[in-house]
This record gives structure tokens, sequence and C-alpha cells, in this order.
């Protein structure tokens, strides 16, 4: 009897295990190489708009639905719930076959019939007229009569009237903007532009092997202590007449960010910074004269960022909020309409990210920021603002994105997860407490598959100083005995941090967890998580730092993760493409494999801009120039790097990896290198499909040490 009851309790746990294995299913080809997890994953539900300040219509399984935010209650929606009930006149404009139409509600308006390319149409506020630019000279047109005028006569090649120049739109007013360069006034009486001479602009030509003789192309493009353009600030009428020369002397070494009118129109606010980037004053410009006085004022030990737009006006007219990262993070205040502070309103040491909405009525101001409790992590806040009264709104353990917000702000939509847990969402009040979870995109199946597990660690920095982020998504069933190859997926620039404790899947994560593969995303002391504060470790130093903080967090792995000291590979693009060569060549003991793509190499040769804001001039800083230089130690390579570059890149040329190249090739280095004609920086199609077989393909050959599957290559 004894003997049969063991036997019985031996199948019965023989059974338990067996059903225990069976409840976890493996993901197959159309999970790995397609990335189809809608067994796992479905679609969290859609927000179009609030109906009025309690209520907001959600689309769920191809239903909508009108949800009342007072009370969580739903039910599906009306004809009369979706018919926007208050008509307003939208007149928008656009660029067809290169002219330019405008669209009054539904109703299509020809604008102009010309041979000559017309670019960046605006509307003027009032509706009544288009600004384009043409030519390098900037025009406007009339709606009703469809009489254009021209604003400005001179522009050529070199003289770009409300045409920004490339580094202007690459690293000032960004890349959005499409190179537009004037501003309408509220009131639509004037338009604000920058007039850029850019004669003195060293050319950089970019050639393509493509066709019979190849393709030229030139751009007036500054590298670092060359001459900027020469930028004017000036105010003209729309219908015309003398433009209004703000009283700065274009000859100056100095740099002109995106200026604001003030809501009346009645005069220009414009960013004024000087060459060495550490001196930002906003000056308050009469647009009838010219004439400027002083209206905000900040200096800064390192420097400060004029492609940070952060100036809100109060509509009630008594000031504006303004964002400064000034005392080592970023942080709103509020002055007055002549510029003089009145108080902090967020301080500490945390950074707020966005200024969401200003409830003037009550003086609230709601904003994201990096959360005070987790800087990988953002959550939600009210403040008053007067700067008190500091509340967190968003909850638990999560990283939140913020959309949605009612009219009023009474009530916001939340979408938030972590590492471990798929994104929900859910309608929250602006008191903090959760009205409806509105969706959970974990499907019905999600618990029967077996997931390699993503964590989110922290690592702590040699100088005791930082708790570094770094999130890993490890092998499937680590055997502690074995050692694991990394992959290191980075960016690294300032301010750039890639390590946020969000959800994500993807099939090749998945595959590459499956084959054995430990993958990481980590950032260093200034990548962001430690504000302004921790950046500046990067003044003048570019490169140090960076390398610093990543090789504590790679020795941590080889300690705790059981990662392979033989198999650390970095792979990255552009600011990421640079790290990973100087980790190949200034880290080469520790980084032992390398994919670089579009990467600097040395940075003298990138925009004067975007490098002197961080590393001065040759002149002034020789020796971080040197020591920031991949190039100078190529001859330090010692393992297996990939470099590849787009031909005609114009942003980071290709010169980069040709000097690279060369040094290496000099120090008889051995080295993999593509170049992708037609390739800028960063390519599509066919060839983006190639770049990302080239790095599977390495992946495979170096670290893995095995065929690549079948399925894996796109």
């Amino acid at each position: 009897m004894q003997l049969f009851q063991k036997i019985a309790a031996a199948v019965l746990l023989s059974g338990i295990c067996c059903a225990a294995f069976a409840q976890k299913k493996q993901l197959g080809a159309q999970q790995y190489f397609k990335s189809d997890f809608k067994d796992l994953i479905q679609p969290l539900p859609t927000v179009s708009r609030w109906t009025d300040e309690s209520h907001f219509l959600l689309t769920r399984d191809s239903k909508t639905y009108l949800i009342d935010a007072k009370t969580g209650t739903e039910r599906e929606a009306t004809d009369a719930d979706r018919a926007v009930t208050k008509v307003v006149v939208k007149t928008t404009a656009y660029i067809k076959n290169k002219d330019v139409y405008a669209k009054v509600n539904d109703v299509e308006i020809r604008l102009t019939n010309d041979s000559i390319p017309e670019v960046n149409p605006a509307v003027s506020p009032d509706g009544n007229y288009v600004a384009f630019t043409k030519k390098n000279d900037l025009f406007t047109i009339n709606i009703t009569t469809k009489k254009e005028t021209r604003l400005t006569n001179d522009g050529t090649d070199v003289v770009l009237n409300g045409y920004a120049s490339w580094v202007y739109m690459e690293e000032i007013l960004g890349r959005a903007t499409a190179y537009k360069a004037y501003w309408w006034s509220p009131d639509s009486k004037h338009i604000a532009y920058f007039r850029s001479d850019e004669s003195k602009v060293p050319e950089f030509i970019i050639t393509d092997g493509v066709g019979l003789h190849g393709v030229v192309e030139k751009t007036r493009y500054p590298k670092v202590g060359d001459p900027n353009p020469e930028v004017k600030v000036g105010v003209v009428s729309p219908d015309g007449g003398a433009t209004v020369w703000g009283d700065f002397n274009e000859k100056n070494d100095q740099y002109f960010g995106m200026p604001y009118w003030k809501p009346d129109g009645s005069a220009l606010l414009v960013q004024w910074m000087n060459r060495l980037q550490n001196n930002l004053i906003i000056y308050e410009v009469n647009i009838s004269t010219g004439a400027k006085k002083e209206f905000y004022n900040e200096t800064q030990k390192t420097w400060i960022n004029l492609d940070h737009p952060g100036l809100t006006f109060l509509q009630n007219g008594k000031g504006f909020i303004m964002e400064s990262d000034a005392s080592g993070w970023n942080h709103l205040y509020y002055y007055d309409m002549k510029g003089k502070l009145i108080n902090v309103i967020t301080s500490g040491k945390y950074t707020v990210i966005n200024a969401n909405y200003i409830d003037e009525k009550n003086g609230i101001i709601y904003f994201t920021g990096r959360s005070r409790e987790n800087t990988a992590h953002r959550d939600f806040y009210r403040v008053s603002i007067n700067g008190k009264g500091l509340q967190r709104l968003t909850f638990g353990d999560f990283n939140h994105a913020i959309s949605n917000l009612s009219p009023d702000g009474s009530y916001f939509i939340t979408t938030y997860s972590n590492v471990s847990s798929p994104a929900k969402m859910a309608l929250v009040n602006n008191k903090g407490k959760v009205i409806k979870e509105l969706g959970d995109s974990k499907a019905a199946g999600f618990d029967q598959y077996e997931l390699a597990k993503t964590e989110f660690l922290r690592v702590k920095s040699d100088d005791s100083l930082y708790d570094l982020p770094m999130k890993v998504t490890w092998p499937v069933n680590m055997d502690k005995s074995k050692k694991y190859p990394v992959l290191i997926s980075i960016y690294g620039g300032p301010d750039a941090g890639t390590a946020w404790d969000i959800w994500g899947l993807t099939g090749s994560q998945q595959f590459y967890a499956k084959e054995g593969l430990i993958q990481v995303a980590m950032d260093h002391r200034a990548s962001g998580h430690f504000g302004k504060e921790g950046v500046n470790y990067m003044y003048h130093n570019l490169g140090y730092w960076e390398m610093k903080d990543y090789t504590t967090m790679v020795k941590w792995l080889i300690a705790n993760g059981n990662a392979d000291p033989k198999k650390i590979c970095i792979t990255g693009f552009s600011y990421g493409g640079y790290m990973t060569c100087y980790a190949l060549t200034y880290g080469a003991d520790v980084f032992t494999h390398g994919m670089a793509g579009g990467s600097v190499t040395d940075w003298t040769l990138y925009d004067s801009h975007y490098t002197e804001r961080y590393m001065g001039t040759p002149a002034n800083n020789p020796d971080g120039y040197k020591t920031s230089s991949v190039l100078s130690y190529a001859d330090k390579l010692k393992g297996k790097l990939q470099l590849v570059h787009g031909i005609i890149d114009d942003n980071v040329h290709l010169q980069n990896s040709i000097q690279f190249s060369s040094k290496l090739q000099d120090a008889k280095k051995d080295f993999e290198e593509m170049f992708y004609s037609g390739g800028r920086h960063g390519w599509g199609g066919n060839k983006g499909l190639h770049f990302q077989n080239l790095k599977t393909k390495f992946i495979y050959r170096y670290l893995l040490e095995k065929e690549v599957p079948e399925g894996m290559l796109k």
C-alpha cells in the first residue's frame, strides 16, 4: 500500500511538473522574425478628442465610446457625440507640385503658378495671408485677392531671407522647421525673419559615384572655428515696405535663437548668444525702430542650450514662465512682463521636461518631469505658480506618458509601464485619483508564453557619485556556470539617454535572448538622468566620462552578470558611432567588438555650433580635442570593428570614416568597412535592410559563433 502511494505521488508530482512546464509556450518564427505578438500583446484604445471639459471619445475594438470623466461611465458614441458643434474656420497652406495651395475648411485654393519652387508656406494667424520663400527671398500672398508681394529682394545662393542656413536648421531651429526662418506676429501685422549671409562660410563638397560622371553637392558647412553665417534679424509688413532691422551687428561672432513675439505683437524678443555659448541674452526689440533693450540675461560656467525654447506667456498678460537649467537641473521660473523674476516655481534635484498646461484661473501648472524617485521614469506633477504645493499625480513604479489633457486640465490620460509590465492606460483626475482603467496591452495569452527576463538595474559609479542606469535583457534559461556575449546598444550624446524603465518587446530581442546574448542599454552620468549637473562633466572633455561610466557598468556585468569579457560588443550610430569607435580604441582593454555607423571620429570635423558648445575651440581647448579624438588612439585597436557610413552624409561627413580608416591602415589594423551610395545620415530601402543584415551577420560571426538562422535576415 505504501509503495502504491509513493508511485501515485510520484506520478501526480510528475503530472504537476509537466502541467506547469506546459503552461509556458515557446515563441515561434512569426514572433521572432515578424514581431507578430498578437497572442501576447493587443493594441491600447485611442482617444480622439475631448467633447467638453469632462467627456471624451475613445475607440476600442473598432467601436467608439463616450467616456464621462467624472464618473468613469461609458456608452457607445452617437453621431451627435461625434459631431463638432463649434464651427471654426480653419485655413492651412501646403506645397503641391511646387506651388502654394491654401485650404479654407475643405475648399482648396491654388495661390501660385510658377516654374520656380516655393517652400515653407505658413498661414497668418488671422487666416488672410500665406507667407513662403522662393529662391531665398520671402513672399506673401493674400488668400482672397491672390496678390503676391515680394518682401525681400537680395536672395542669392549665399544670402538667405526667411530660409535658414544648414547649421541653424540642424543645431538651433531644429530639423522640424525644414529650414523655415520666419515667424508671424500674433496680430498678423508683421513677420520677423532671419537674413543669413553665408558668403564667408566654407563650402564642403560631397560626391557620390552614381551615373557616368558622378554627382557633386556643395554645402555651406561651418566646422569648428570656421566663420558662421552672418545673421540679421528683421521685421517687415506682410504688405511689403522696408524691413526694420534689429540693432545688432551682424559682423559679430554670435548666434540668434528662435525669437518670441510678445502676445499682443507689440515687440519681438530676440535670443542672442555669444560664440562661446555661455551667455544668453534675450533682447526686447522695438519693431518700429529696431532699438533693443535687455529683457533677460543668463550666464553659465559651461554652456547654455539655445535650441531649447522654454518661454510661455500667460494669457492674463501678467508674465511668463521660463525654463532654465542654470541651477544644475531644468526648472520653471515665473517672470513679469518686464523680465523681472517673481519667484522660482520648481527646484530640487530632478528635471522638468515639459510644462503641459497652465491653469491661470487657479494658478496651477501641470508638468512632466523625470521622476523625483526614479530618473528612468517620467511622472506628471502639479504645482502652484507661486512654487508651493508640489504634488505627483501619476502613480506606482512606472514610466508615464501623458496625453490628452482635458481642456481645463481637470483630467489627463496616462499610458504607463515598466520593463516587466506591458503598457496600460488610465484616466486620472488632477488630484491624482485614478478614475478608470482604459486599457491593458497584455493579451489573454501573454502569461502562456516564455519571455526573456528584462531588468532595470543601477550600478554605482567609480567615484560613488551616481547610480548609473542599465536596462538588461538576459538570455533565456541562463546557466550560471557559463559566460555569455554582450551586445550594448547606445547613443551616448549629452543629455540624450536611452535607458528608460519602460516596456518593450521585439522579435529580435527575444530571439537573441534565446540564442544566448545579453542585451544592454546603458547611460552615463551626462545622459540626462542627473540633470545639467551631470551633463556638465562633458565640458571640454567629450568621450572620457562616457567611457569611464560605460566601463564601470561592463565590469559589473562581467563580475555579476556572467558576461564574457572576450565578447563585449558595443554598437551605435552618429554620436553612438563615435562612442563605438572610441570604445574600440581608447577603451580597447574592455570593449572587444564594435559596430559603428555614421561616426564622428574627430570633433574638429563636425559643425561649429554643436561641437563648440561642449568642446570650445582647438585654440582654447587643444588637449580636449586631442584626447576626445578617435584618431588619437587608432593604434590601440585590437578587437573586431565594423565601420559603416553613408557616402553623401551631409551631417556627419564621410570624411570622418575616411580619416579613421586611413589611420587604421597606417597602423596595420584589420577592420571591416561598408559605404552606402546615396546614404545620408541614415538610409532606408534595400540598403537599409542590407545594413541590418550586416550587423546581424557580425553578431553571429563573432559573438554567437554560428551561422545565421533561416528567417533572421531581412
